[in-house]
């Protein structure tokens, strides 16, 4: 099976009828390449970005890959996707620059409605924003060369060919893992590669920004991202979409690798438009003493899936994952998160807390594995689930594998129903009842907002009330 499948009709029947629909792109497309997924189409992305013989190697293998690995039959919501009809690498007219107020407005106007450019100014120490396949915008601050630290567009590191990314670039998620992270691999463009050295501590956050920009379009955004030996790395993921006729795939890929005594946050708000099907690789490696923590959020999109990962390498490694998927309308969220405990003395938490409304369906899928020999290891898993009303539902399917007698893992999961007093108080205040509804949702959030910094807290609530608005929202 290659490219020729489709998307279920059904899910796609209903849009958002309260916000607009765009039916043209904001901005011209410089280059465009469709149809069937080849060999050619794979060499000709190569060539267009002037990459060295490894990576146009490595894409051929992923091609490879691709035709051979089957349809995940555990993919909810999706029966086929037909990539063949998708712009599988779009080139947008944007010249690329390094100062916000030469970004086209339209672009800009995505940002400024959840504050970004007000957020960024205040806390970020680099931005790499990415439109559709092509990153476009490109700030650091001086601190970053003067520490030592390496930030660029993924393309750009490639065709340096910089060794360190040869190095790691698709080992800790290899594309023989499943279709789509093959897919990924031979079509990927645009992203974001970050590498902090040896006990350098980067305290204000980098983030990279993705956009899509048209309807019919794939994009296959690439983040890479080291923290050497003792070194602290915050990264925030942002991601939105326009609304358009038609649908568009996302197929992204975030690789990290946490070395000796590092700490990496990586912090996720997703807003994608309705349109859009939202598939997400995620995945990090961390040796001994190494903290990796993951927060996603998981606001827009028709579809959403993705699993926050990490392989806990080395002795006394721990890692944190917190996801919170919003389901409002005929949408579908199949979300979780992985641990994989490969040495002693590791640690890991889950905390997955969904939201569904207005027959929005959530699905919580994880696993935890102990492996034999990961002694006085222990994990812990917290699902909650809160349904809003009778149309809407969440499905739990967590999977715990415990090899090693020492060590242990323990579950909790809760579902609750929306309180018909609190939300009549709020509304007898003077707060119509999607303004209601977005307060309880988030105060039901608040023990993961409390992890959270602060300036984020400020968007993520932003998204949220933008999501219960009866008009308006960015996606």
């Amino acid at each position: 099976m290659s490219g020729a499948v489709k998307i279920s009709d059904k899910l796609f029947k209903e849009l958002d009828k309260n916000r607009d629909v765009i039916t043209a792109s904001p901005y011209r497309v410089e280059t465009e390449l469709k149809g069937k997924i080849s060999r050619s189409l794979v060499e000709e992305i190569s060539r267009i970005k002037n990459e060295p013989g490894w990576m146009r190697r490595l894409r051929l293998r992923s091609l490879e890959w691709f035709n051979k690995l089957p349809m995940p039959k555990w993919l909810p919501g999706i029966e086929e996707i037909d990539l063949e009809a998708l712009s599988l690498y779009v080139k947008p007219d944007i010249p690329r620059v390094e100062r916000w107020e030469d970004l086209p407005r339209e672009i800009r106007e995505f940002y400024e409605k959840l504050g970004l450019p007000e957020e960024e100014a205040k806390m970020l120490a680099g931005l790499q924003t990415v439109v559709d396949s092509e990153n476009v915008y490109s700030h650091a601050k001086k601190i970053l060369k003067e520490k030592g630290i390496i930030l660029m567009s993924m393309d750009e590191a490639v065709q340096k060919d910089l060794p360190i990314v040869k190095e790691y670039f698709m080992r800790v998620f290899p594309p023989s893992d499943h279709k789509f992270a093959a897919l990924h691999g031979a079509l990927w463009s645009g992203g974001v590669f970050l590498y902090v050295p040896k006990n350098v501590k980067l305290l204000e956050p980098i983030e990279g920004f993705f956009l899509i920009g048209n309807a019919m379009e794939g994009q296959f955004e690439h983040t890479l991202l080291i923290a050497d030996e003792g070194s602290f790395i915050n990264f925030i993921e942002g991601c939105s979409a326009p609304r358009f006729v038609g649908y568009s795939f996302h197929d992204g890929m975030v690789e990290i690798y946490a070395h000796k005594n590092s700490t990496v946050r990586f912090t996720t708000l997703q807003n994608w438009s309705r349109n859009v099907v939202n598939y997400n690789n995620k995945r990090a490696i961390a040796e001994s003493g190494a903290r990796v923590d993951w927060f996603e959020g998981s606001i827009g999109s028709k579809i959403t899936v993705t699993y926050p990962s990490t392989i806990l390498k080395g002795e006394n490694s721990t890692s944190n994952s917190y996801v919170v998927s919003v389901s409002k309308g005929p949408v579908l969220k199949d979300t979780g998160s992985k641990m994989i405990h490969a040495a002693p003395y590791t640690k890991s938490k889950i905390v997955n807390k969904s939201i569904s409304v207005d027959g929005g369906v959530n699905i919580y899928r994880g696993l935890v594995k102990i492996n034999k020999g990961a002694i006085e290891s222990a994990a812990h898993v917290e699902c909650d689930s809160l349904i809003l009303d009778e149309k809407s539902a969440a499905h739990t399917y967590p999977h715990n594998q415990l090899e090693e007698p020492t060590a242990s893992i323990t579950h909790e999961a809760t579902t609750g129903r929306l309180s018909e007093e609190q939300l009549f108080y709020l509304t007898s205040r003077g707060f119509s009842e999607n303004e209601a509804k977005s307060l309880i949702v988030l105060g039901y959030l608040e023990q993961v907002l409390v992890d959270l910094p602060f300036e984020m807290v400020n968007v993520l609530r932003r998204v949220v009330q933008l999501e219960f608005k009866e008009l308006g929202g960015v996606g």
